[in-house]
This record gives structure tokens, C-alpha cells and sequence, in this order.
């Protein structure tokens, strides 16, 4: 009798391409000094940040080459793509330049990725047996032998999704990292910190803003194309929101 809690499947490997999803934000922008202050943002903007910080480095790099946007380290990731399988084994070319994202993956909503039918950057696939052994052994090669009958683990297996409403991560059964009943506050430099009076008005005495009437709100859209400048600007920049939204010069230079 096979193991109720199992969450894998037989099935095609899943694959992803960059998606097309946007979310709002709104900045508080000084207008005498061109910069913005903070954005305030929701959970999807929140989770889709901290989930930058989970992305294998050649998935980053892969994302940024494709947009023309990356400097030398897009010409590493080039010479790997070039290099014969005379030098380099096909598999050992593929960990690099295909990383496989982790388990987690799946629960982060929207933005840099859907779930269309593509063939490039492979998620985890994970490999069981083909005669369903009692244990649901899983391996992430399929040259590995199952414990119970030593046959080849060779039958493909993909992570699957829970059904809608069901609880993944974060406590709000949304799926993703952070809670999504609170807004929060986003700075320039990317520092997160839930939205409150308090902070608000510390940033606003740390950059010495006296002039209320130099403060503009503004709603903006955040998708692909702002995904690819955060990315890239977010390498050398500590003023990242201003170089995605207002500052095209900067964002050049």
C-alpha cells in the first residue's frame, strides 16, 4: 500500500518560459531630487524579490543573455554554450547552463515565469521506479537503483500542484514566502519591511525630506520588462527603483 502523503506523479518533465503577469506598485517619489523613497507593494511584488535570491545564478544569467542585457558574465555563460562536447560532456553542459530551481519553485507566484509548453529551462524533474516500490524512493538521476527491487529509477516524475485552496507555503495559504494580509514597504535599495506609519515617516526624516509638497505619489506597472532591468541593475545599483522607473539615463550608464 503506497504512501497517501506522495505528491509526485508519472508524467512529462515541467517546463517554464518568462511570463507575462504584472502587478502594481505605488512610489513615493521626491520630486526635487528625482528618486524614489519606497514603493508600497503587496505579497506577489514581496515574494517574487525574495524568490531572486533562490534562482541558481546561471538561470539569472540565462535570463538576462536572452534580453541582450548582460555584461561579461553572459560571455562565460557563451562559452559554455559554444564549447564542443569534445571538451565538455553534454550533462555536465546542461547543469550550467540549465540549472534546475529548487522544490520551492512551484509555490512562487507570477512574473518570471509561467508554466507554458517549452522545452528550455527544465524545472526539477525527479526520477522513481517503474515498478512502483512500496516507499516512493525518488532520485534526481535516473541511473540510480531503487532500494526495494534494484531496477533503474528511470520513470520520469514531476512535482505537482495541490488543489486550489489548499495550504502550501506561507501561513495565508496563498503559496509564496511572506504573509498577504499586510502591505509592505520596499526602499530604493531593496530593503523589505512591512508598511507602517512609523517607518514611513523614519525614511522620510533619514533623507531629510521637509518639504511635503516635493512628495508625489504614483502608481506603476511591474512586469517583464521591469523584471529584466531590476535584474540586471540590481547587480551594481543601490537605487534600483529609481533606475527602473525614472531614471533611463542612469539605467544606461
Amino acid at each position: 500500500m503506497g504512501k497517501k502523503e506522495a505528491t509526485l506523479i508519472p508524467t512529462e518533465p515541467v517546463t517554464q518560459t518568462m511570463g507575462t503577469g504584472k502587478v502594481s506598485l505605488k512610489l513615493l517619489i521626491d520630486k526635487s531630487r528625482r528618486t524614489v523613497l519606497f514603493a508600497e507593494a503587496g505579497k506577489d511584488f514581496v515574494d517574487f524579490l525574495f524568490h531572486i535570491l533562490a534562482l541558481p545564478v546561471g538561470q539569472v544569467i540565462q535570463i538576462l543573455t536572452e534580453t541582450g542585457t548582460m555584461g561579461s558574465l553572459g560571455n562565460l555563460y557563451g562559452s559554455v554554450e559554444k564549447l564542443s562536447n569534445a571538451f565538455i560532456k553534454s550533462s555536465e553542459k546542461d547543469v550550467i547552463l540549465k540549472p534546475k530551481a529548487p522544490a520551492s519553485f512551484f509555490k512562487i507566484p507570477f512574473l518570471l515565469f509561467d508554466a507554458p509548453p517549452s522545452s528550455d529551462s527544465t524545472l526539477k524533474t525527479y526520477y522513481g521506479c517503474p515498478a512502483y516500490c512500496y516507499g516512493c524512493y525518488l532520485s534526481e538521476s535516473p541511473s540510480v537503483k531503487c532500494p526495494a527491487c534494484m531496477q533503474p529509477m528511470g520513470q520520469i516524475c514531476t512535482l505537482i500542484k495541490p488543489p486550489a485552496g489548499e495550504r502550501t507555503a506561507g501561513s495565508d495559504g496563498k503559496g509564496g514566502f511572506v504573509l498577504g494580509e499586510v502591505m509592505y514597504m520596499v526602499t530604493d535599495d531593496l530593503t523589505v519591511e512591512p508598511m507602517s506609519t512609523i517607518s514611513s515617516i523614519t525614511l522620510l526624516k533619514k533623507f531629510n525630506v521637509e518639504e511635503i509638497g516635493h512628495l508625489e505619489e504614483k502608481v506603476v506597472s511591474f512586469g517583464m520588462d521591469e523584471v529584466i532591468k531590476l535584474l540586471r541593475i540590481s547587480f551594481h545599483s543601490e537605487k534600483v527603483l529609481t533606475d527602473v522607473f525614472l531614471s533611463g539615463k542612469r539605467e544606461r550608464s
